[in-house]
């Protein structure tokens, strides 16, 4: 497929693509996932980098961070649970990819954090996916 390049798609674009990936989630899923924030940033911060043990921004596409659906206790004073999605990261293994819709890969990478919201482990998502 050859590609024609205009402007990168901004923050708000990869930000559309994803809340539509959302919307598409079945209902018993889509409930949970209320209260949920999604965030679009160009790379993860470098603590969060350190934390996770990773030298590389493009390296980490997307991020879950919160508690598990299955282990949440109604303690007040808990942050919301919240998917950060990587704009610059995405971008870079689209374009390497080659072959593959943005609003695919979007969706995979949202998919992916949204399994981690549900206690999922990458290898239980991974499984998942390849099962599909």
């Amino acid at each position: 497929m050859m590609r024609t390049f205009g402007l990168a798609p901004s923050l708000d674009d990869i930000e559309t693509l994803a809340r539509a990936a959302l919307a598409r989630l079945p209902e018993p899923f889509a409930v949970h996932l209320e209260g949920v924030l999604l965030v679009v940033e160009d790379f993860a911060d470098a603590e969060t980098l350190a934390d996770l043990g990773i030298d590389d921004p493009f390296e980490l596409t997307g991020l879950y961070e919160g508690i598990p659906v299955g282990e949440k206790h109604h303690a007040s004073g808990t942050l919301p649970d919240r998917i950060r999605l990587f704009r610059a990261a995405i971008l870079d293994e689209w374009i390497a990819r080659g072959d593959e819709r943005l609003e695919h890969l979007v969706a995979h990478v949202l998919i992916h954090e949204v399994g981690h919201h549900f206690g999922l482990s990458d290898a239980d998502i991974a499984a998942l996916e390849d099962g599909a």
